[in-house]
């Protein structure tokens, strides 16, 4: 008896899709911690705490947190440290605006002008190199101890930071938009209005976050030297007298000071460069 074999069924061929590139996720910032900023020096002020009440810390070396307080309402409460603060805080306010003006006149102007450049570049790189205290000296020789030299010290140093912010974001526009200007046929004015500025504004408000924090560094040293009145007049006095719960409490001014300001400008810097996250999806 003969078995007849069935004819082999044929499978379908399996298509097979070609592979498909894995779909690239977008990194995007975590979620901001509430107060996040405030975690460091609150824990900073809780060792300290901890420190001062079991008597590991000198109150001679450094006041305890609770002293520092109590200092801090007599003076506000005798009315040395708000006449001390409005002094300093126009002091600086004063020599950052002035120094703000200058320095960004003077990148724009040496960062779209070859003959700008060459007039002020160098210059400015050679008072790069030095420090602005070292002028101290010759300028109280030109214009005294009084306001004018202090507001001058600090112009000088924010400008020089604020003008290599911002002369390095104008000259370093990536070479494939001055391209697509071109070809899209961009007059130079459209170009500088539409690319340059609007590129340069990230750098820009980096030398402003920089030198508004060198604007209170600089006033430190001026009113520890050369001053009758101030934050840093009243922290030297109490330096003779041994009176750390002063310096402290100047210190912790300066601090809030530095912090408000920066604080104020990243602000700003989010508004205006709004349309960074808006390109960015």
């Amino acid at each position: 008896m003969t078995r007849t074999l069935a004819p082999p069924t044929r499978r379908a061929p399996v298509v097979r899709s070609a592979p498909t590139a894995p779909r690239r996720r977008r990194l995007r910032p975590g979620k901001a911690i509430p107060y996040g900023r405030a975690v460091g020096p609150l824990l900073v002020i809780a060792v300290w705490s901890v420190a001062s009440a079991s008597g590991w810390l000198d109150p001679r070396l450094l006041s305890a947190p609770w002293t520092v307080v109590e200092t801090g309402a007599e003076l506000v409460a005798n009315g040395k440290l708000p006449d001390s603060v409005l002094t300093s805080l126009r002091r600086a306010g004063l020599g950052f605006l002035l120094g703000a003006v200058v320095g960004t006149a003077l990148a724009v102007a040496a960062g779209l002008s070859r003959v700008g450049e060459a007039l002020i570049d160098g210059t400015v790189q050679v008072k790069r190199a030095i420090p602005s205290l070292g002028l101290i000296p010759l300028l109280i020789l030109w214009l005294g101890i009084g306001e004018s030299f202090k507001v001058i010290v600090i112009a000088i140093g924010v400008a020089v930071t604020l003008y290599i912010q911002t002369h390095a974001s104008l000259t370093g526009i990536d070479q494939r938009y001055v391209e697509l200007a071109e070809v899209v046929g961009l007059s130079r004015g459209q170009f500088v209005r539409k690319v340059v500025f609007p590129g340069a504004l990230p750098g820009f408000f980096v030398g402003l976050r920089l030198g508004v924090t060198g604007s209170w560094l600089f006033l430190i040293v001026l009113e520890q030297i050369n001053a009758t009145s101030g934050i840093g007049y009243l922290m030297f006095q109490a330096q003779n007298y041994g009176q750390s719960d002063v310096i402290v409490v100047g210190l912790v001014v300066y601090g809030l000071f530095g912090f408000v300001s920066d604080a104020l400008l990243r602000l700003v810097e989010r508004r205006v460069l709004a349309w960074r996250r808006t390109l960015g999806g």
